[in-house]
């Protein structure tokens, strides 16, 4: 018997909260004494190197090998990609796995929420669940002291709606074995029935629902149904963090004076062989965390690899140690990708042609012994790495962070950056075109003002140390080989305008006057007609953000907006009573279906004009409702050549690359069904998926596509195997063809700079050009 566990068979003997206390000291203490616990063994060791032979029989060292013939399909913003989770969801007959960094019960799949209520996350859910289907979750156990994900409201909310549903938190952070107060679960997963699957960037939570037209306004004086952002969901962290989320109705930010933050954000779906190996992954995490958590508690079930050794013999998985144990006593679910000679077809079942599609897959990964229980796997960065080396002519990346390192300078460890630093000079000294466009946020999306929050200020330092300062940045780099680094890679971001209908003086406080009732309570009885008549607990005070007016009629700062808590009215017909009185108030005043509740959709190609927006109020009025604010790129995303594409979880910083941080999970996607389309003038083969992606993103960045609207479904909602349309042949992606040509480039770049000036002149944004200290930002933006 070791020490520690000496010392812990004597506390088990004192009392229960004692011996919880002194279990937890000797957990953590023997895990900092030996951090190599789970491969010390002569059996584990044994299984290290299975999986690590593996893993180098595989390309990006991946535990996963590229299989063909599965059919993945891109989903841009929460609009589409929710809609096709909650299709997903919805067909579900024996089993749902979800794994997300934040899992917001309350999150509406389909808005708006008053004509979509059973599409709310926790409804569909239990309904599946009350239907015998098995609902695994997985989410990260947040810092509390630092977050606001509300994981435990997660994991008890989610549990008390059904015993088929099983939630763990994970990881930890203090008192076991295990305990870690850094990384996270960053995976943003979901699998139906062994045979569907999701992954890409965006969490089944707060904040990320969004459309492609991104309105920053969400106040429908006259019409409240029409809201697209309840409660909760109407944020914008650039001004003030989640809080309480799970008190979900209660709002953050005021909606009547404060533009919410933006979502830009790519996912996946995907039906085929592929999702064999993104359901392993889950296994393994959910049997490790079981094992770790939940060992002989019934109500989690041990999970079985879905791979059919029969039918596929030589699949690697069936070397793995745990194989046979989770064979005998895990749950399995039915495959359909590996037909031996007793598979049959099922009647009402899911679609299984082979092929599924044209797709190869590979599933690459981070993960190492806290996150997964295995040595440390690093095959995204090797994928982006060799991706970047591999690249011919163009480069196209989305992500929310950029941080890297073009060698051995400094603490930041991952070379994506030292990739794109040698392809550059290699195209460079060749004298070939060659180019590497990049997409990230304007600045980070968290609370404070740049020139005093010191978070903010050290992710754009190190986020210029990899671009261009520093002494070996990327454009330092590419400088010091003697070539000019913007004739090859630039850096560009989103930003979002909108017009908030909420004029005070001349409509809002006549109503107010008029119905007896204020926009406050209102929006109270709003929350309540969102609650409903709830079976579990849900709260019963609800938390809005007022702005006080000045006798001016000038909504102040929202640093000092009052916040008040109130209870919600006693019924829902009491609520709807409320809110027809304060609309119906409007009728007498004027008739407000002329004037927008958002203006945004003329960013796209909307067949009116921004000039033919008619506003009723006054003058100032309107310029005071005009507002602008970051789109915040979440995306994770690499697309090379129009050719191959990497997506999921991972940013491009040491957090999600290195392998030993956070847990991530990606797909690299190469479509064999390639279609005609030009590099640099010439005629040049592309895929599919990865062409049309990369051309739709475009148009959506350059304001070349039609907005749509949010609540009626179209083939880009409906997930895998339903194709999105052709659109080869419309004009604007015709414009967008060719990537590298000189008229894209002038288009780009025009765009891009018409737009800065515009933005800078209207709304004082920054970072800017013109703004290189910060006594110069104290002169733009002055206290």
């Amino acid at each position: 018997m070791s020490f520690f566990s000496k010392i812990d068979k004597t506390f088990s003997k004192i009392s229960d909260k004692a011996g919880r206390v002194a279990t937890g000291v000797v957990a953590e203490v023997s895990s900092i004494v030996n951090k190599n616990h789970r491969h010390d063994e002569e059996h584990e060791i044994e299984a290290d190197k299975i999986r690590t032979a593996i893993c180098e029989s595989h390309r990006f060292k991946s535990f996963a090998n590229q299989r063909g013939e599965n059919f993945v399909k891109w989903h841009i913003d929460g609009v589409d990609y929710f809609w096709a989770a909650s299709e997903l969801l919805s067909s579900a007959k024996e089993c749902i796995m979800i794994q997300d960094w934040w899992l917001s019960p309350e999150l509406y799949l389909r808005r708006p929420p008053a004509k979509f209520p059973e599409y709310r996350i926790d409804r569909l859910l239990k309904k599946k669940a009350s239907e015998g289907v098995r609902i695994y979750i997985i989410v990260y156990k947040e810092v509390t002291q630092g977050m606001n994900l509300g994981s435990s409201h997660t994991k008890h909310h989610l549990m008390d709606l059904h015993e088929n549903i099983a939630v763990i938190r994970h990881p930890d952070h203090i008192g076991t074995v295990d305990s870690t107060r850094i990384w996270s679960h960053h995976e943003k997963v979901v699998v139906v029935d062994n045979h569907f699957a999701c992954i890409g960037g965006l969490d089944l939570c707060f904040g990320r629902w969004d459309s492609h037209s991104h309105p920053l306004a969400d106040a429908h004086p006259t019409d409240f149904s029409q809201t697209l952002f309840p409660g909760q969901e109407y944020n914008n962290a650039r001004i003030l963090d989640f809080q309480k989320v799970h008190n979900f109705v209660s709002n953050t930010v005021s909606i009547l004076q404060t533009p919410r933050m933006a979502w830009h954000d790519v996912h996946m779906t995907i039906a085929g062989p592929s999702v064999l190996d993104i359901v392993q992954h889950f296994t393994e995490r959910w049997n490790e965390l079981k094992f770790r958590k939940y060992k002989s508690d019934g109500r989690y079930d041990w999970l079985q690899y879905p791979h059919d050794k029969l039918a596929a013999p030589n699949e690697p998985v069936h070397q793995l140690r745990h194989r046979d144990e989770w064979l005998e006593k895990g749950r399995r679910f039915r495959q359909r990708f590996h037909k031996g000679p007793e598979w049959k077809p099922m009647d009402d079942d899911h679609p299984h042609l082979t092929p599924m599609g044209s797709c190869k897959v590979q599933v690459v990964r981070s993960c190492s012994d806290w996150s997964h229980g295995v040595l440390k796997e690093s095959s995204i960065q090797t994928a982006y790495i060799e991706l970047i080396r591999e690249a011919e002519h163009y480069i196209y990346i989305e992500n929310q962070f950029f941080i890297s390192n073009t060698g051995d300078y400094g603490p930041v460890q991952n070379r994506i950056a030292a990739a794109l630093v040698e392809r550059i000079v290699r195209a460079a000294r060749e004298g070939k075109r060659f180019k590497v466009v990049v997409l990230i946020p304007e600045v980070p999306g968290f609370a404070g003002d740049i020139s005093t929050v010191d978070d903010l200020q050290k992710i754009l330092a190190a986020t210029w140390r990899t671009i261009n300062r520093g002494g070996h940045s990327i454009y330092e780099e590419v400088r010091a080989a003697g070539y000019e680094p913007k004739d090859y890679i630039r850096f560009y971001h989103l930003r979002s305008y909108d017009r908030i209908n909420a004029p005070w003086p001349s409509f809002i406080r006549r109503m107010e006057e008029q119905s007896g009732i204020t926009f406050h309570q209102a929006q109270i009885a709003l929350a309540k007609q969102w609650i409903g008549v709830p079976e579990i607990w849900a709260q019963d005070v609800v938390e809005i953000k007022e702005p006080d007016v000045t006798k001016e009629g000038v909504v102040v700062p929202e640093s000092v907006t009052k916040t008040e808590e109130i209870r919600l009215p006693a019924t829902v017909e009491e609520a709807t009573a409320t809110i027809e009185k304060f609309q119906s108030s409007a009728k007498s005043l004027r008739d407000d279906h002329q004037v927008s509740d958002s203006v945004a959709h003329h960013a796209l190609a909307d067949s009116t004009s921004l000039l033919d927006e008619k506003w009723l109020g006054s003058d100032q009025e309107e310029l005071d409702a005009y507002v602008s604010e970051i789109l915040y790129i979440h995306t994770k995303l690499m697309i090379v050549d129009d050719r191959r594409v990497i997506c999921g979880s991972a940013n491009i910083n040491d957090r999600s690359q290195k392998g030993n941080g956070d847990s991530e999970i990606a797909l690299v996607v190469e479509d064999t069904d390639m279609i005609d389309g030009v590099m640099n003038g010439e005629p040049y083969k592309v895929g599919r998926f990865a062409a049309s992606l990369r051309r739709k993103l475009y148009r959506e960045h350059l304001g070349l596509m039609k907005p749509e609207s949010v609540e009626i479904q179209t083939p880009f909602k409906m997930p895998a195997p339903t194709p999105n349309p052709d659109e080869t042949n419309d004009i604007g992606d015709k414009l967008v063809r060719d990537p590298i040509s000189i008229e894209m480039e002038n288009l780009w770049n025009g765009t891009a700079q018409r737009n800065r000036a515009i933005f800078s002149e209207l709304f004082k944004t920054v970072p800017s050009d013109t703004v290189r200290n910060f006594e110069q930002y104290k002169v733009l933006l002055p206290l």
